[in-house]
């Protein structure tokens, strides 16, 4: 069957009169009631692993704007501790986990099969959802790249070059390699869980993708997305794949052929008259609204908004912010984005 959902049909390569719409981390800090449903949780994580409170707070953005889609609420870094990594978060400055630099440190990580016994509730939110959501809504379900999870691990912090991760592919390639197997395959099971309890398309998220050049785009960011993609298409060829190599480039073209994903999401470093010429010739792209503008608002929002949409109109689109929305962002300036888009 033909589908019926603006994103999946979008998804499929159809080209639409109104490009479908939704936004990364629509469901966070710049809403009112998620901030209400994160002090009722306590904490990130217990709102992460609270089934109730991680759908309620996946919904929000859907009751208050209508996105055709909605992104289930979880976080990249679940997934490292499932495998048996320390995870806890420090109120304005982000996660922190015990690293992985030494083959000690890896062996001490446990094993793919015994993922589901911390994620398992994050399966139950998508259950909740799949319950919950308008018919017309796409759910989406996602995961972290290989790659960009390992740089977390590897540094047990964000860094803004990525530097321990680049260092330990220098000095320790069997090490590294070792650890990006292990990601790659929990990642593939975790995902294929998503998609049993309910996500309709799979969104993988490769953040610092742009640190790698050449040959290390290759094998480490390209690579790891074609193997996740073809085995999860190996065991559900319906559902449809977004990949996100985020400031990929050049390394942007012949992504999606390469890896088998059905979309390619465009961070806002490349034009979208480029992307039009050299991503959007293979298939459905994604993106690729300047997160900024939900701050700023004003005339330029609506007239870059509708130059995207003008731009991808030829094609396949999902129309998306380049990155996440900011915790400084005013949620009227969302509004105004999805009226430009819907040419209200």
């Amino acid at each position: 069957m033909a589908p019926t959902k603006t994103v999946l049909r979008a998804l499929a390569g159809e080209t639409l009169p109104t490009p479908p719409i939704w936004m990364m981390r629509q469901a966070g800090r710049y809403l009112p009631e998620y901030k209400a449903t994160r002090a009722q949780a306590g904490d990130f994580l217990s709102l992460c692993y609270n089934p109730e409170l991680a759908a309620e707070v996946t919904l929000q953005p859907i009751r208050r704007y209508g996105f055709d889609a909605a992104i289930l609420f979880a976080d990249i870094l679940l997934l490292p501790q499932a495998l048996g990594a320390d995870l806890w978060f420090v109120t304005g400055e982000g996660p922190r986990l015990s690293t992985i630099q030494t083959q000690g440190d890896f062996d001490k990580l446990g094993p793919v099969g015994d993922i589901d016994a911390t994620l398992s509730p994050i399966y139950e939110t998508i259950r909740i959802l799949r319950g919950e959501l308008p018919a017309d809504t796409t759910l989406i379900g996602f995961a972290g790249a290989p790659w960009t999870v390992a740089t977390y691990m590897i540094a047990g912090r964000g860094t803004p070059d990525q530097g321990p991760a680049h260092a330990l592919m220098q000095e320790n390639t069997p090490l590294f390699e070792a650890l990006l197997a292990r990601i790659t395959a929990g990642t593939i099971e975790y995902l294929a869980k998503q998609i049993e309890a309910g996500a309709e398309v799979i969104k993988i998220f490769d953040s610092w993708a742009g640190s790698l050049k050449g040959d290390a785009f290759h094998k480490y960011a390209l690579e790891p997305a074609r193997e996740i993609t073809v085995a999860l298409k190996a065991r559900y060829p319906h559902i449809p794949i977004i990949g996100f190599p985020r400031e990929a480039g050049d390394n942007y073209i012949g992504f999606a052929k390469a890896t088998g994903v059905d979309c390619v999401a465009l961070d806002n470093s490349v034009s979208a008259d480029w992307a039009v010429q050299h991503v959007q010739v293979d298939g459905c792209v994604q993106g690729n609204l300047a997160s900024r503008h939900m701050v700023t608002g004003g005339q330029a929002l609506v007239d870059e908004t509708r130059a995207i949409v003008k731009a991808f109109s030829g094609g396949p689109h999902i129309f998306n912010l380049g990155h996440g929305i900011t915790p400084d962002a005013d949620p009227d300036n969302v509004q105004r984005m999805i009226d430009a888009v819907r040419d209200k």
